[in-house]
């Protein structure tokens, strides 16, 4: 009982200053209305984050990323870090990207069309390139 009177006025003191510290507050909490615009810039900063990530998870993007000498992982990380803006540039030209399509069949079509117009120029005299044409 003894020890409880000794030491009972130093455990309260130190409890009303622990009190009084604790009920101060740390920071000034502001509120602001926040727009349409921002919120949906957000869900869609997020989504096209998502997007990319996903791109990335990709098992053939995975092996061309660890053929370039980058660990996927670490690709990842970055594109977490990366700002709305960026991202959302990078989405949109994963969009334009062409799904499973090489250059050759549309340097084929270019190179078959410019054949072409200039084969009928040829034929209708506007030109002489080809001298297999008989004006």
């Amino acid at each position: 009982m003894q020890f409880f009177r000794r030491y009972s006025g130093f455990v309260a003191r130190f409890m009303a200053a622990l009190m009084i510290v604790l009920s101060v507050p740390m920071g000034v909490a502001q509120a602001g209305l926040v727009s349409t615009e921002i919120l949906i810039d957000s869900a869609r900063a997020d989504s096209d984050r998502a997007r990319v990530l996903g791109f990335l998870g990709r098992e053939q993007i995975r092996e061309q990323i660890r053929d370039l000498g980058v660990d996927p992982d670490e690709a990842a990380v970055r594109v977490s870090a990366l700002s709305d803006v960026e991202i959302s540039k990078l989405a949109g030209h994963i969009d334009t990207l062409p799904a499973g399509q090489d250059i050759v069949g549309p340097l084929i079509g270019g190179v078959v069309l410019i054949f072409l117009i200039l084969l009928v120029t040829d034929i209708l005299g506007l030109t002489h390139i080809f001298p297999f044409v008989r004006r």
